[in-house]
Order: structure tokens, then C-alpha cells, then sequence
């Protein structure tokens, strides 16, 4: 079949020579376009929002959170939109952008549990407790139900000293997920400062059980060992930790500690000489240190280690007490007598509880 085109002349010259099907195939291409254009931007978000979530679970934070700006920008009504990025925000650090996106979040869409969530983290992370508080609160009215809620709540509690507040939170969040071993062990320390330490024992106990190699497990549950009096038992637990951090400071210092309190005075030593020694700042393993030479015959080793502990707590009366023994046992009299006389002095100035002053047995 031959087609045949009209002729046209003049100013129509340019509709001339089309093919008669051409002019509604075009109409059709037309519509189609404008169809297209009117999906594209809520398509693109989709799509947008598929390459942030990716991006965001690999921890590719600047490519989250560009894919995530981008949506926000073609949709700023998007709650999904906006819950990315701010976490996005959270997990990249950048926390004065996820704060002041969060909080014009929460008041687009006050109803939802996630945005207060994470608004309060970044509270939290800044460093700004009573408003992570207010936001945590908030969330946990809207969705009670929530055990990372709960575990973020009492986090901020802890940080606050808020004990009894957040052993309350850290129940509640183990009724919804009782395999969580961090739970358990922060419930323990919880217990553990609201003087609950048989509770705190049994947290720890079962912290261990769901994970024997939870980071300070043994440390905490050999601390509330020692604080019930039970030091073998607690030298036992410490060993466990050191054997995975050798070099903790503060778990040497403990186990030296009980060492000291059950008469093996080299063994105190050892540990207590390693653990100022990685921290040179811990006066109260200086005077512990200082008083385990002492009881162990070295008197003159021992007076530079409670002097140093002294020298990091002038306060403190305990020190002055034991360097007056160690001075008194090397012969120096006059020193002692010093030493004596500041014990003296810093021992009344101390604050008094019940008739007893708040210092350190000696």
C-alpha cells in the first residue's frame, strides 16, 4: 500500500507531509506524558525512600541521608520520608540536625511513638538528659508496648542516677524481651545502686547464662560479690573478666581490692601496681595499693603510692592515716605526727551521717 501525503503551502508548511496516523499517535504519546509526569515525583520518592532504607542498613549514612534529603524535598508531608531521615541524622552523629528535625516532626505528627523515640535519643547523645527524658516519656504514653523504649528510657535514667526509675523501665522491657542479655546486666546495676544486691546477683547470674561473654558480665556480678562480703567469690567472677580484658583498668583495681580483703597481700599487689599504672588518676587504687605494701612489710613502698593517693583526693583522711603508720614504721616521727594531725583535721571536717562520719573503714 502507498501512502499518500497531502500538500500544504504557505504558512501550514510545517503540518505538511505527516502520515494520517501520526497526528493521533502523538495525541496518545501526549496524554501518556502527562500521566507520567503526574506519578513520577511520588514514584520517585519510592524509590528514593528503597535507596535510602539500603543505604541506611549498610551504613552508608551520606548516601542515606542524601537519598533521604532528596524525598524530603519532593514530599515534606512524607512521615516515612521524615522518620528516615532523622534516623539517618541519629546513626550519622550529625545530632543538632536530627534534634531540630525531629522536633518540627513531632509537631507535624504528635501521635507518633518513633519520631518522640528517636527525637529523644538525640537528646540523649547530645548530652541534653531532661528533654531526652521528656521526649522518651513521651514516647512510651504513645506505644507502651516497645521494649527498645523502654531500654532507651532507662538508659537515661541510669546516666541520671534515677536507680528505682530505671530498674522499673528495665522490668518492663524484659516482660516483652527476656532474652536480652545488656538488659539483664543493666537492670543488675540498677538493683545494684538502689542496694537491691541479691536481685542484682540473679540479673547478672542471668545475663551470663544468655551470653557468658557479655562485655563487664562477670565484673558486675564479682562487684555485688564483694559488696555482700563474699570476695572469693567475687576474685572468681573478676578473673573471668580480666581473662577477656587484661587490660581494664578498673576490673584490676577490684579484683586487687578483694585480693587485699582476703589477706593475699602479693597478689593485691600485683594487680593494683597494673591497674595505676593504667590509670595513674584512681587515688583510691593508689591507697589501696599503698595500704597492701603496707601489710605486706614494705612501709617504704608504700608511702609514695599514698602520697600519691593524697595528692588526687585532698579530702580524703584516709591516706594521711595509713602514710602516719608507714611513717611511723620507717622512723620518722615528725612526719608521722604531720600525717596524724591532717588525718585528724580531715576526718572532723568530713560530713557526718548518723553520728558517723562518711570516710572510708581504714
Amino acid at each position: 500500500m502507498q501512502i499518500r501525503f497531502r500538500q500544504c503551502s504557505g504558512s501550514h508548511h510545517a503540518g505538511c507531509l505527516r502520515p494520517p496516523w501520526l497526528a493521533s499517535n502523538l495525541l496518545l504519546i501526549f496524554i501518556v506524558s502527562i500521566v507520567a509526569a503526574a506519578q513520577s515525583p511520588d514514584q520517585h520518592v519510592k524509590v528514593l525512600l528503597r535507596s535510602g532504607q539500603a543505604a541506611l542498613d549498610a551504613g552508608d549514612f551520606a548516601r542515606a541521608a542524601s537519598d533521604f534529603e532528596q524525598a524530603e524535598r519532593l514530599s515534606p508531608e512524607n512521615l516515612e520520608v521524615n522518620r528516615g531521615l532523622l534516623l539517618t541524622y541519629l546513626q550519622a552523629g550529625r545530632l543538632a540536625e536530627a534534634a531540630e528535625l525531629g522536633r518540627n516532626a513531632v509537631a507535624r505528627w504528635p501521635g507518633d511513638a518513633q519520631l518522640w523515640h528517636w527525637l529523644g535519643l538525640a537528646y540523649f547523645k547530645a548530652g541534653q538528659n531532661s528533654p531526652a527524658l521528656e521526649a522518651l516519656q513521651r514516647s512510651e504514653k504513645l506505644d507502651s508496648a516497645r521494649f527498645d523504649i523502654h531500654f532507651d528510657l532507662a538508659l537515661v535514667q541510669l546516666q541520671q542516677d534515677q536507680y528505682p526509675l530505671a530498674a522499673d523501665e528495665l522490668e518492663k522491657a524484659i516482660k516483652l524481651k527476656s532474652s536480652d542479655p545488656l538488659a539483664h546486666v543493666l537492670l543488675g546495676r540498677a538493683y545494684q545502686n538502689s542496694n537491691r544486691t541479691l536481685l542484682a546477683v540473679e540479673q547478672f547470674q542471668i545475663a551470663l547464662r544468655l551470653d557468658p561473654k557479655i562485655p563487664l558480665g562477670h565484673y558486675h556480678l564479682g562487684f555485688a560479690y564483694a559488696s555482700l562480703g563474699r570476695n572469693q567469690e567475687a576474685i572468681t567472677e573478676y578473673e573471668k573478666e580480666i581473662a577477656s580484658a587484661p587490660e581494664n583498668p578498673e576490673v584490676l583495681y577490684q579484683l586487687g581490692r578483694s585480693l587485699l580483703e582476703t589477706g593475699d597481700y602479693k597478689s593485691a599487689i600485683a594487680c593494683l601496681q597494673k591497674a595505676t599504672q593504667l590509670n595513674p588518676q584512681n587515688a583510691d587504687a593508689f591507697y589501696d595499693l599503698g595500704k597492701a605494701l603496707l601489710l605486706n612489710g614494705d612501709a617504704q613502698a608504700a608511702i609514695p603510692a599514698l602520697r600519691r593517693s593524697a595528692e588526687l583526693k585532698p579530702t580524703d583522711p584516709s591516706p594521711h592515716y595509713q602514710l602516719a603508720r608507714a611513717l611511723t614504721k620507717i622512723g620518722t616521727a615528725d612526719e608521722a605526727r604531720q600525717e596524724w594531725k591532717r588525718f585528724d583535721e580531715l576526718k572532723k571536717a568530713q560530713p557526718q551521717n548518723g553520728g558517723m562520719a562518711s570516710g572510708r573503714v581504714q
